[in-house]
């Protein structure tokens, strides 16, 4: 087995515990590698171990990527900072969209999806500590945001991503905050069925982040190590 296998396979053990201590099914939380800064090979090596779902920052790096290894069904996500020239790329050469917070953004993205492919599965990133220098709409937008985009065709609403600030603020856990914001969408989503994703946590947070019902975390360093830097 591969160092990365390796690596693989004790997340998801970690995974599988957090899930056994909120007393839920491990089948509830799907693990999205963070692939930035990573060489394709690597990508390679991971799908081999049974990974498919990949998470960029980065378009065109991405792209490139994505160019030497049309071989292998990869599940795309794009989880960086959405730029307005990018959302033509990201409708066309990826599955999943996680930073949207704002409605441009997604009408963008709806009217530039091709029609031969499948829906477009987006996230609404919330700024849940209300950080200046991060992006993601205030919580108190998600309602408007969910009932707009929802009737977008060619896009898929799919849930929420957060990232917390690393340094947590008193008051309740910015995950479980989260968790409020999603479940509050419940009600009043006109697909409550398509409302199933809560895309939180990462390598060293994933088993708080579950315990507040994450449904998707976002591992790089635990898997491919820690990046040098450039």
């Amino acid at each position: 087995m591969t160092d990365l296998a390796v690596s693989r396979q004790q997340i998801l053990k970690r995974i599988e515990n957090a899930c056994t201590e909120s007393r839920r099914p491990a089948n509830t939380v799907r693990l999205l590698a963070v692939s930035k800064q990573q060489e394709a090979g690597q990508i390679r090596a991971l799908y081999a171990a049974g990974q498919i779902a990949f998470g960029e920052n980065y378009v065109q790096e991405a792209l490139a990527k994505q160019a030497v290894l049309t071989d292998l069904a990869i599940e795309w996500h794009f989880i960086g900072q959405i730029q307005r020239n990018k959302t033509r790329d990201l409708a066309a050469h990826f599955d999943w969209v996680h930073s949207v917070d704002r409605l441009l953004i997604a009408e963008r993205l709806s009217a530039q999806r091709s029609g031969d492919l499948k829906p477009l599965n987006l996230c609404i990133e919330v700024n849940i500590d209300g950080e200046d220098t991060k992006g993601g709409c205030p919580p108190e937008a998600v309602p408007g945001l969910v009932e707009s985009m929802s009737r977008l065709p060619n896009v898929r609403l799919r849930g929420l991503m957060v990232i917390p600030a690393k340094t947590s603020s008193d008051g309740p856990d910015p995950f479980q905050r989260a968790q409020a914001v999603f479940e509050q969408v419940r009600s009043f989503h006109s697909v409550p069925e398509d409302w199933d994703t809560l895309s939180m946590g990462m390598s060293a947070d994933l088993e708080q982040a579950i315990a507040a019902g994450a449904t998707m975390v976002r591992v790089g360093t635990a898997l491919f190590g820690a990046r040098s830097a450039k």
